[in-house]
């Protein structure tokens, strides 16, 4: 945390209730240095490590400036666009939304694909102050006339890079062309990294954004103990099954980089008497949100997780990230163990480097610029483990229909005057 407190930068009144009744007093590096900028109305490109309180920052300079820009007469929202490239991303963000704008009265609707179909047309044709999701749904739902955009005056892409990463630029940009002009909105950017080509994209479609780039000393968190262990891939169960045992791993997250793989360890982490669940792409959207509640509260102490689990997801006290698989690009690697040691707190990170993925260990140190510290597996560790649990197949749940519709809704009208 810095020096700078939240009451010093003059945030409407209802904002500061929420951060006093959540208990939040000063700002993160990254809020203290983007916020006062965007409260100015200045359009911000920003860079941080992954769990420094990105989303607060543009999530309050967004309802500051909703509260404080009065309407004009026959004006319909939705007034801002909150874009993140996963379902989980966006849930969290709404989720974080809900707290910090419990007292400022906007509308709130997030809007991503997978489930709730009509549940989510029918909020939006209700009325939304702000539309928080995935660029799909949200085009799904724009190009059906249930909302439009041409009210918007804030609009947020969060973890760019990743929306790259994801194909989903041609959508972003096919949003960005239908809403007022860069020069009359409030733009916001932000990611872990701001490459080249995110850098193209915010001089293309923002208006002359601000730069802020939050760095440490090296790519991945500080308080995050790291340790490799170079293992046969057939004794790759053993060894997982043997640090459960020996090690006090209270919540953790397994990565691995197949969704077959995460049932082949969840069968055996199930098999030798762990209690453990799978989060991947196949998951119906309903039981993903009940797996990561479940996991949030405590009650599953084991997530083993495609990376559709590795970015954007503020989960506590995740004590260890375990790398069953090495990720095969250099950045997921540093997004899987950034999902432990969280807003100042430590972790352990340990990564299992088999002959089929240890190729990417060199580019992973490059681009992490220091050696990941090595350590020889203690032979008591290497146990014989008992046959796996069955993991019985799953399919994902068909996506809803909806027909054409309009909604509604709107802050309090300015003076005609």
């Amino acid at each position: 945390m810095t020096t700078i407190d939240f009451r010093s930068l003059a945030l409407t009144p209802s904002l500061l209730d929420s951060l006093d009744e959540a208990g939040y007093t000063h700002c993160t590096p990254i809020q203290a240095e983007t916020l006062p900028l965007a409260l100015q109305g200045k359009d911000v490109a920003g860079q941080a490590q992954t769990g420094t309180g990105k989303s607060a920052a543009f999530l309050l300079a967004t309802m500051h400036h909703l509260m404080e820009t009065p309407v004009e007469e026959g004006k319909v929202g939705p007034w801002a666009l909150i874009l993140a490239p996963t379902r989980e991303l966006a849930l969290q963000i709404h989720k974080d939304a809900e707290l910090l704008g419990r007292f400022t009265g906007l509308n709130r609707v997030a809007v991503y694909g997978g489930t709730g179909y009509e549940s989510q047309r029918k909020q939006l044709e209700d009325g939304a102050d702000i539309i928080i999701g995935t660029p799909g749904r949200i085009i799904d739902f724009y190009k059906q006339g249930v909302f439009r955009l041409d009210a918007i005056e804030v609009v947020v892409l969060d973890e760019a890079d990743r929306m790259f990463d994801l194909g989903f630029i041609n959508d972003i940009r096919y949003l960005l062309r239908r809403m007022p002009p860069p020069e009359k909105r409030i733009n916001m950017l932000y990611s872990a990294t701001l490459s080249h080509r995110v850098m193209e994209l915010a001089y293309e479609h923002m208006n002359e954004p601000e730069i802020v780039r939050i760095e440490t000393e090296q790519v991945t968190a500080d308080n995050v103990n790291q340790r490799l262990f170079h293992v046969a891939k057939e004794d790759k169960i053993p060894l997982l099954i043997g640090l459960f045992r020996a090690h006090e791993m209270n919540r953790t997250i397994v990565f691995v980089n197949t969704k077959r793989g995460a049932d082949h360890v969840t069968g055996y982490l199930l098999g030798n008497g762990f209690d453990a669940e799978v989060i991947s792409g196949d998951i119906p959207q309903t039981k993903r949100e009940a797996l990561l509640k479940r996991f949030q509260d405590g009650d599953l102490p084991i997530l083993v997780a495609t990376d559709v689990a590795a970015r954007g997801l503020h989960i506590p006290e995740v004590s260890h990230v375990v790398n069953f698989d090495l990720p095969q690009e250099a950045e997921d690697y540093v997004h899987r163990i950034g999902r432990t040691a969280r807003a100042g707190a430590s972790g352990d990170a340990i990564s299992l480097a088999c002959d089929e993925y240890v190729y990417s260990l060199p580019d992973i140190e490059a681009y992490i610029d220091q050696k990941i510290p090595t350590e020889v597996a203690d032979p008591a560790w290497m146990v014989t483990p008992d046959a796996p649990k069955r993991i019985a197949r799953r399919n994902p749940s068909p996506r809803g229909r909806g027909g054409n519709g309009r909604r509604g809704g709107r802050r309090p009208v300015a003076n005609a005057d």
